[in-house]
This record gives C-alpha cells, sequence and structure tokens, in this order.
C-alpha cells in the first residue's frame, strides 16, 4: 500500500512538473496563407489551424497566442497585422519577449516583423516550419497561367470569396498573396530582411514521400506541379506538396518530423495538425513541445 501510494505521489509531482516545463515561456503561433486564430477557429470553430497545439501548450505552461491575420495578403500587410495585435497581447499576458513560431508564410512574416517592424528588442526566437524561404514554384506556375489582364478579375473574386468565408473584415487580397509565395519575392525579401543580432533563428522541415491519395488527398494533387516547380527553378524534388524541401530550410535546420512507421511522410497540412490530421501520423505534441524547447535552448 505504502509502494502504491509512493508511486502515485512521484507519479503526480512528475507530471506537475511536465506540466510547467514551459512556464513563463511566451510562445506565438503565426499562422500562413488561408489561416486563421484558432482562438475561435473558423466556421464556428470546427475548423483549427493548430489542431490542439495551442492548447497543448498551455498546458504545459506556456502563454500561447495565435493571432489573426488575412488569410490571403502579402507578407508586409500581415507582418503589420500580427504586431497590432501583438501590441495589445504582450501586454495583456506580461510578455515582454516571445518565441515566435510561423508556419509556411507566417515564417516569412514573423521574419519581417523582426527585421521591419522594430520587433527585434522584443522577440526572443524565430521559428519556422515548412516555411518557404526560397519560394513556392508553385506560385510561379499558377501566376503564369493567369493572364495579366485576368488578374484583377481573378483578384477581385477571390478576395471576395475569402471575405465571405473568413468574416473578419480584414482587406484580403489573393493576387498579392501568390506574388509573395514566389521565388522571386522570396529572394528580395530575404535581402529586405536580414536576421537580428542577438534572435535565435532555426527551421523544421516535412516532405512527402509521394503523391499518396490516402493519406494525403489534397495534397497528392499538389505534389506532382511543386515537383515540377521545384526541379525548373533548381530547389529539387523533395517537398511536402506547396514547398520544396530545400526552400524550408533557414538558419538553424533542425530536421523534419518523426513519422510512424506507416506514414508516406508529412505534408504542408498536417505539419500544423490542421484540423487534426496530422496526428495520426506522428506525435504532433511532443514534436512542437519540442520545436518551444529548441527556441528556449534547453
Amino acid at each position: 500500500m505504502k509502494r502504491l501510494f509512493l508511486m502515485a505521489a512521484m507519479f503526480a509531482i512528475a507530471t506537475s512538473l511536465q506540466a510547467q516545463a514551459l512556464s513563463g515561456t511566451c510562445v506565438v503561433l503565426v499562422h500562413g496563407i488561408l489561416g486563421f486564430d484558432d482562438t475561435n477557429g473558423l466556421a464556428g470553430g470546427l475548423v483549427k489551424y493548430w489542431g490542439g497545439v495551442d492548447t497543448y501548450l498551455r498546458n504545459q505552461g506556456a502563454k500561447v497566442a495565435t493571432p489573426g491575420s488575412s488569410a490571403t495578403n502579402d507578407v508586409p500587410t500581415r507582418s503589420a497585422q500580427i504586431k497590432t495585435y501583438l501590441n495589445t497581447w504582450m501586454p495583456a499576458n506580461g510578455c515582454t519577449k516571445v518565441h515566435l513560431v510561423g508556419h509556411s508564410q507566417g515564417g516569412l512574416v514573423s521574419r519581417y516583423l523582426v527585421s521591419n517592424l522594430g520587433y527585434g528588442s522584443k522577440v526572443l526566437s524565430v521559428t519556422t516550419v515548412d516555411s518557404l524561404h526560397k519560394g513556392a514554384p508553385m506560385a510561379d506556375i499558377v501566376l503564369g497561367v493567369i493572364p495579366s489582364w485576368l488578374q484583377p478579375f481573378a483578384n477581385s473574386a477571390l478576395s471576395l470569396l475569402a471575405r465571405l468565408v473568413y468574416r473578419d473584415g480584414r482587406p484580403q487580397d489573393a493576387i498579392a498573396m501568390g506574388k509573395s509565395l514566389t521565388v522571386s519575392y522570396s529572394n528580395a525579401l530575404n535581402a529586405q530582411c536580414p536576421d537580428v543580432s542577438g534572435i535565435k533563428y532555426s527551421s523544421y522541415a516535412n516532405h512527402m514521400a509521394w503523391a499518396d491519395p490516402i493519406q494525403h488527398p489534397i495534397m497528392a494533387l499538389t505534389y506532382p506541379i511543386t515537383w515540377a516547380g521545384g526541379i525548373w527553378y533548381g530547389l529539387g524534388g523533395s517537398n511536402d506538396g506547396v514547398v520544396p524541401l530545400s526552400s524550408q530550410k533557414y538558419g538553424t535546420y533542425k530536421g523534419e518530423a518523426s513519422s510512424k512507421w506507416y506514414a508516406t511522410g508529412i505534408d504542408h497540412l498536417q505539419a500544423t495538425n490542421l484540423e487534426w490530421s496530422g496526428q495520426n501520423y506522428f506525435d504532433v505534441n511532443g514534436w512542437y513541445l519540442g520545436i518551444v524547447k529548441n527556441a528556449r535552448g534547453y
């Protein structure tokens, strides 16, 4: 009986210590294009961009923000919106400095916020997940088949659709979004966003083994286009369905998520557990716990 009591007490202590693993850590999860604030989610909370990752990190003691910004727009616009949000959220939550974790275009948004919007003194680290530091060639291909005369009309239609779907009143610009994903834009942005001294830059990446329609029903459609674009632009064919693997690497490259034996890689959407799409194929929560721990330096 005493042994059982002792074991239960030790388990309770271990659980308590684990729950405080991130105590005092301020984390900002920055979504990519077509993303949203997970506080309420999309479609009345039925769709979650981060698939519960924010809740898990909070349970580990962290203070976590999932700020929303224009679902379709360029990097400077979205960065300014994130800054406005953080200007209120940080003091309200007792955060003097934060760790930014950006997915996809959110990684570029995070870098721009630090380098160009005066947040260098308020950020401890910038971590990017499946981001497009050298561009996403699929955007070049898609924009290349839309005639210039048609782009304004396409932009109006797509931007209106975004406003109707997201219902947040923020400005939408689908063509600006598309251009911000291109290889040329990303290369120009790299020159405009030098690393800030004192900030830790890390990156994580993922790729699909092949266009598996069972595990990757959406990304299986985009994988071949991204593969072809990656080869054309010298970025290689390996990709997560949206971004070439080589384009995802920036700063200190920390590798890919460790997927389960039956998984055919991790795709761009599964990397954030969008609508809980990734948790059956890798330890989503454990991976993000490791990401934040690395950002903190332990």
